[in-house]
């Protein structure tokens, strides 16, 4: 059975469950959560982890920030948690679009002019007739869903695997998922605490059938940690 992460849809999903400056959640064994779920699902016979894909990107933080990413990338390598460490990468760019604010319901409404008091002309903000238009910098992780998706089906068609977990929340995955579900049992975690998105859903016995979902909680990250240290790899301040 092979396990396939999107490290950073990961990430976020543990912050959001335990909070951003909690500790105790980071040093996640990727593993031995993969091991966990497994052995509490009833569809699928007494399934064996033999693949852990975990795709990431190096961070573009602190100095400090990307030693303790590297310390743990490291400490998952060490420890077995892992088999493959996969990396993607961060762009960085300025983009564009209508200055907005947050509506009752979450949707964005659109700021009008009328509601800005502006002094002359500033960089990066165009006021028209209608809306207000900004500029602003947006820093985007690019790669870990489709490095997920190839390991996937590579690993499927290959022959490799006859079942798979994937741990994210991203609709980008539907294709893969979908594919993957016709051949294999496929398991879809939910790191974060948002629902499940639609792409991702799936009737059990759709194709290859066995398919199932969940959703993980704090307990997940907080009871699943590494040893500290691992080897010569000791865990981060705060982690």
């Amino acid at each position: 059975m092979g396990v396939y992460i999107d490290g950073f849809n990961l990430y976020y999903g543990g912050r959001g469950l335990c909070g951003r400056g909690t500790p105790g959640w980071r040093w996640l064994d990727i593993r031995k959560l993969a091991d966990l779920i497994c052995s509490r699902n009833r569809l699928w016979e007494k399934p064996v982890v033999e693949r852990v894909v975990y795709c990431t990107a190096p961070i573009k933080g602190s100095p400090l920030a990307r030693k303790d990413q590297a310390t743990y990338v490291r400490a998952l390598e060490s420890s077995d948690s892992v088999d493959i460490v996969e990396y993607g990468n961060f762009v960085e760019r300025v983009n564009s679009g209508p200055l907005a604010i947050e509506g009752l319901r979450g949707q964005p409404q659109l700021v009008h002019p009328s509601q800005l008091q502006l002094f002359g002309d500033t960089p990066g903000i165009k006021v028209m007739s209608d809306k207000v238009k900004v500029s602003y910098s947006k820093r985007e992780e690019k790669g870990s869903d489709v490095n997920v998706a190839s390991y996937l089906l590579v690993d499927l068609y290959e022959d490799r695997i006859d079942a798979a977990l994937v741990i994210s929340n991203d609709s980008d995955l539907e294709f893969a998922v979908r594919a993957a579900r016709t051949k294999i049992p496929v398991g879809i975690v939910n790191p974060t605490k948002a629902r499940l998105v639609g792409k991702l859903a799936s009737e059990p016995d759709f194709g290859a059938g066995r398919h199932f979902s969940m959703q993980l909680t704090k307990e997940h990250f907080t009871e699943n940690q590494l040893p500290n240290p691992v080897g010569s790899f000791r865990k981060p301040v705060g982690w």
